[in-house]
């Protein structure tokens, strides 16, 4: 069975890309997996006190990622019966959702449109233009 990667974040977007998902997933017999990135970087600049509370506020970023954002998105597969996975990480989103989609061997990548503007993007992008532009398989963004 194929497997396409859905990047859900708390937007109505992503509610959006995973109803999309769902749909396609139903159509070609395909498994989700949902991932959610909690942005964060290694190379930030952080005092003696705040490493030694790394660990444990990274556990409950990662607990409070499968609860508020993951679990509402999974009852929408489980409603619809799509086989599905979940994925809550540490990192750069669009690089995370790269590796996991190559790890996965997903056939697919859908992503919602969170509506990242101005300075950040322009400097930046966004995560869904990062996606299509980098992505060795096809990228869906729904608005």
């Amino acid at each position: 069975m194929d497997s396409i990667v859905v990047g859900v974040d708390n937007s109505e977007a992503s509610t959006r890309a995973v109803e999309f998902a769902v749909d396609r997933a139903k159509k070609n017999d395909w498994k989700i997996v949902l991932v959610h990135v909690i942005p964060w970087s290694p190379f930030s600049f952080t005092t003696p006190t705040e490493n030694e509370e790394r660990p444990r506020a990274k556990a409950h970023e990662l607990a409070a990622g499968q609860e508020q954002i993951i679990a509402p998105m999974s009852a929408i597969a489980e409603a619809a019966g799509v086989p599905f996975q979940s994925i809550v990480r540490h990192g750069n989103p669009s690089d995370t959702i790269l590796d996991i989609a190559e790890d996965e061997k997903a056939v697919h990548i859908i992503v919602g449109r969170t509506g990242d503007s101005g300075l950040r993007a322009a400097v930046f992008g966004s995560v869904a233009s990062r996606l299509v532009t980098q992505a060795d398989i096809p990228v869906t963004v729904v608005p």
